[in-house]
C-alpha cells in the first residue's frame, strides 16, 4: 500500500531522468515531501500525437512525456470526482479483472516518480505505529507503476479542462519490507519502463509480478519522525533518520484494503 510519498524533484530533473519531455505546461506542482492523496504529482507517459482536432495519429512515433495528474483515480463514467479520494492504490492483482481499471491497464499507463514513500509499522503498544522512509541509497527516483484516467465533469461549462488523474499500483511485499507492512507500491525497474509504457502495447500482465529481491534489497528502510503523520507538515526534515525510542520486534500486518481498490 501507499498512501503517501515523497516527490522533490524538478521536472528538469525528472526530464533526463526519465528521458521524457516536459509536458507540464504551468501546472508544476513544487517540490512536496508529504505527497497526500488528490494532490498534483509528476508522471510520465507515452503517448502518440494528436491532430488539430484531437484525433490520436497512431501511425506517428509515440513521445514519452512529463505530465502533472491529480492523484486519486476517477474512472471516466464516475459521476464526480469524490470516487478518486479512495482510489489512490490500485491492486496489480486484480486490476485487469475490475471495470473500474481494466480499461486504464490496457491502455492508459503511466510511472509516478518518487525519492521513496512512507509507511507505517505496529508497536508494541495497542494503537502505537512508526513511520518508515522507503528510498534508494544513490538518490536515483523510484518509478512506481501507475494507471490513469481523463474525466470530464458532465455540469461544467464546454471547453472546460478535464481531470486527469492517477492511481498507484500496488502488490505483495518481499524482503525486508515485509516487516513493515504486507503490501507495497509495484517498483518497474528501468529496463522495462518502455515495454509498461507503450500505449500500443495492451497485455503486460507479464509485469505486475512483485520486484525482485535484488531491487528491494538496494532500499533503505529508514525510521523517520511522526511529524509525517499530519499532511499539514512537509519538508526535508521529513526525511531525516530518527531512531524509534523502543524496539520493534513485530511485523506489521495492516489491512491493506485501506486506501486500496480491490
Amino acid at each position: 500500500m501507499c498512501g503517501r510519498y515523497a516527490a522533490t524533484k524538478d521536472p528538469a530533473t525528472l526530464v533526463k531522468e526519465f528521458d521524457a519531455t516536459d509536458d507540464t505546461g504551468e501546472h508544476k506542482p513544487t517540490p512536496d515531501h508529504n505527497v497526500a492523496p488528490t494532490r498534483k504529482v509528476m508522471s510520465v507517459v507515452t503517448r502518440h500525437p494528436k491532430d488539430e482536432e484531437g484525433h490520436t495519429q497512431e501511425d506517428e512515433p509515440a513521445t514519452r512525456l512529463l505530465r502533472v495528474m491529480r492523484w486519486g483515480l476517477i474512472p471516466f463514467w464516475a459521476k464526480d470526482t469524490s470516487i478518486g479520494n479512495r482510489m489512490i492504490n490500485t491492486r496489480s492483482e486484480t486490476a485487469a479483472s475490475k471495470p473500474a481499471f481494466r480499461r486504464a491497464l490496457k491502455r492508459h499507463r503511466c510511472l509516478l516518480p518518487a525519492d521513496g514513500w512512507f509507511e507505517w509499522r505496529r508497536g508494541p503498544a495497542k494503537g502505537e505505529k512508526h513511520p518508515f522512509f522507503m528510498t534508494t541509497t544513490d538518490g536515483s527516483s523510484l518509478a512506481f507503476a501507475g494507471i490513469w484516467e481523463t474525466w470530464r465533469d458532465p455540469k461544467a461549462e464546454e471547453g472546460a479542462p478535464p481531470v486527469v488523474s492517477c492511481s498507484v499500483l500496488t502488490t505483495e511485499a518481499v524482503g525486508n519490507l515485509v516487516d513493515i507492512h504486507d503490501r507495497m507500491p509495484l517498483l518497474m525497474p528501468r529496463e522495462q519502463w518502455s515495454q509498461w509504457l507503450d500505449p500500443d502495447v495492451e497485455d503486460v500482465s507479464e509485469l505486475l509480478r512483485p520486484p525482485s529481491l535484488e531491487v528491494v534489497d538496494s532500499l533503505e528502510l529508514r525510521p523517520v519522525s511522526d511529524k509525517v503523520n499530519n499532511v499539514r507538515n512537509n519538508g526535508p526534515e521529513l526525511l531525516g533518520r530518527v531512531e524509534p525510542t523502543v524496539e520493534l520486534d513485530a511485523p506489521a500486518l495492516f489491512d491493506s484494503e485501506t486506501l486500496e481498490a480491490r
